[in-house]
């Protein structure tokens, strides 16, 4: 197996069946060898009905561990076997084929060690802050990387397997910007790519939610723990659905 796409689930019935459908095209998986796992947080809705009439795999939560979404993408991980671990959020839309074809071109063949791209808000629901939020925020994970901080969101994050494993993957206790951490330690490993290839589109329910200023200085908040102070800011993350 050659790729492992994960995707963190929690009562996601709603955005999770047009991505699943996406990605459970029979000759792309031939021709890519992917597989395609569905970690699950413990869903009371729907989610899980979904998630096995398109998913190789579905792992439920453990009463017994820690319920976090770090904790969910570490249980994906570690059901797979794909060389390349590819993980994504449950309400994004991702161009699999094209996305796919560019790592193999860009990505696998090079000495990389990460990789992860600019996130949009989905097209149809778009507005013009919107744009003005995502090309400010996509230039400044591009200048991260760029200087060697190594920054990526959980909406888009491909890591090379021995890399994962080498660097202890996701801390499971971390509640919010266990994304941003893990890339600050896989960056001192090597090299991430950040391409402008291809594009990761989201749904905009957390900004509608809670405004892009409270946004802003959450992920902030996150980043400067992850970076800083070697732990996570918050101890609880809202999930909006």
């Amino acid at each position: 197996m050659k790729y492992s796409i994960i995707i963190p689930t929690l009562n996601e019935e709603k955005l999770l069946p047009g991505l699943l459908a996406s990605l459970n095209n029979p000759s792309l998986k031939s021709r890519f060898d992917y597989e395609v796992i569905v970690s699950d947080n413990g869903s009371t809705d729907d989610t899980l009905n979904i998630a096995r009439q398109y998913c190789d795999n579905v792992i439920c939560h453990e009463q017994s561990g820690p319920k976090s979404i770090a904790a969910c993408r570490s249980r994906g991980a570690k059901h797979s076997c794909g060389d390349y671990i590819v993980f994504i959020n449950a309400d994004v839309r991702i161009d699999i084929e094209k996305f796919l074809t560019m790592a193999e071109e860009k990505f696998v063949p090079h000495n990389y060690v990460a990789m992860t791209c600019p996130i949009k808000c989905v097209p149809e629901l778009e507005r013009f802050r919107d744009r003005c939020f995502s090309t400010v925020w996509n230039t400044y994970f591009f200048f991260l990387n760029s200087v060697g901080l190594g920054s990526a969101r959980g909406e888009c994050q491909m890591i090379r397997r021995e890399v994962y494993e080498n660097v202890g993957g996701y801390k499971e206790e971390i509640i919010a910007g266990e994304d941003f951490e893990l890339f600050a330690r896989i960056r001192k490993r090597g090299r991430v790519l950040f391409t402008w290839a291809v594009t990761v589109y989201e749904s905009p329910r957390r900004y509608r939610s809670w405004g892009y200023f409270k946004t802003i200085m959450a992920w902030t908040l996150t980043s400067a723990g992850s970076w800083f102070w070697k732990k996570p800011f918050y101890k609880e993350w809202e999930p909006i659905r």
